[in-house]
């Protein structure tokens, strides 16, 4: 709207008018004092609105609003130290610092969750730094009888809930932290194994109420971890894809579970990245669940982050090649991988991310590549 002068304007100026040649110079001079210094109030401002703070650019990813650059993000596990709270803790903070991430996930151990319902775990020389069940606590069908719900602060998960407040007490920004959580038929994958399969076709009634259990007990230890500081939660489900599931299993076990699973925490955070792993994955039943962001491996499965984006209304997470590009370089061929995230989804409503867990060799200037890459970008 066009803005007029007042009748009392009009009156000012025509007061100014009449003042002597002297007078009117100092007015002048003393108005262009201020209109500098307001200039240089301005320019400030914008600086400051211009530059987000890291949990600024996350929140305006996950909304779809404007950023100054996409934020970026990835994780790698510390198999030598994350035994301890603050082993762990102490590895977290340092690759944060390292690289001045925008967001900090939690990397506890894949198989902390099953530790405490009787999985013996051990490092086993996996690429990724991924422990292992080397004994599953379900051998059996009767095995299932014996995972009952347990103490989300005790044991293991306790362990995991110290780390995560030594990381949030520790951190020097604003960065989210995230924890991860495994979905139910994830966790009941890593308690039994490949006869999981064998027992939901055989014996689904041994396996029903273990089930329960596991989703009472994650449902409780997701709130927890959101007590003790975490920002938000990494939702990690391994059992949502043609490749382990079958689609009735998806329909009846799988989403159910995870739905409520993330139903627990609606409300109580802003930030649910539910994260798909493995080939063939049920993209658009997954979309459909109450998250924020998605993460997948988008360089080796569809959908592509474009296609994405336009299935999803939140933030898509990803864009680099953990096992291909990003270890085999060269940094141009990271900064590419880079561009081509930019140019599919505009910069907006995106988390630069890899697909998966770092592999642990992957060299720090491929990391750092990536990181000089999204800063230099303007959406």
């Amino acid at each position: 709207m066009r803005l007029r002068a007042s009748r009392g304007n009009r009156c000012v100026h025509g007061a100014l008018a009449a003042m002597s040649d002297q007078r009117r110079e100092k007015s002048r001079a003393r108005r262009a004092r201020r209109w500098r210094a307001g200039c240089g109030r301005m320019e400030g401002a914008v600086k400051t609105l211009a530059r987000m703070t890291k949990r600024e650019r996350v929140l305006a990813a996950l909304d779809r609003r404007p950023v100054d650059r996409p934020p970026v993000a990835f994780w790698r596990h510390a198999p030598d130290v994350d035994h301890t709270a603050k082993g762990l803790a102490d590895a977290m903070l340092a690759f944060h610092r390292r690289f001045d991430l925008d967001l900090i996930k939690l990397m506890s151990s894949g198989v902390y969750c099953v530790e405490d319902w009787g999985c013996k775990v051990a490092y086993t020389g996996s690429p990724n730094g991924a422990k292992q069940c080397t004994e599953h606590a379900v051998t059996e069908p009767q095995d299932w009888a014996r995972v009952r719900e347990l103490d989300p602060g005790a044991g293991a998960l306790g362990r995991e809930l110290e780390a995560l407040r030594l990381t949030v007490r520790g951190r020097h920004d604003d960065a989210p932290v995230l924890h991860t959580v495994f979905a139910p038929l994830t966790i009941a994958r890593k308690l039994a194994g490949d006869r999981l399969q064998e027992d939901l076709q055989a014996r689904p009634e041994a396996v029903a109420p273990a089930l329960d259990a596991i989703g009472r007990t994650v449902a409780r230890y997701a709130r927890a971890a959101l007590e003790a500081g975490a920002d938000g939660l990494f939702v990690a489900t391994q059992t949502a894809s043609a490749e382990v599931l079958s689609a009735d299993a998806l329909d009846t076990l799988e989403l159910p579970a995870t739905r409520r699973l993330v139903e627990a925490v609606a409300g109580v955070t802003p930030l649910v990245m539910l994260h798909a792993h493995g080939r063939e994955i049920a993209f658009d039943r997954l979309a459909a669940l109450p998250v924020h962001a998605i993460n997948w491996h988008d360089r080796l499965t569809p959908p592509a982050l474009g296609e994405a984006q336009r299935r999803f209304a939140g933030a898509v997470v990803g864009g680099l090649g953990e096992t291909g590009t990003l270890r085999r370089g060269p940094a141009a061929a990271v900064a590419e991988e880079v561009g081509d995230a930019l140019r599919q989804t505009g910069g907006r409503g995106l988390i630069v991310a890899p697909g998966c867990v770092l592999p642990l060799d992957v060299p720090e200037a491929h990391l750092d590549a990536v990181i000089d890459s999204v800063k230099r970008s303007r959406p």
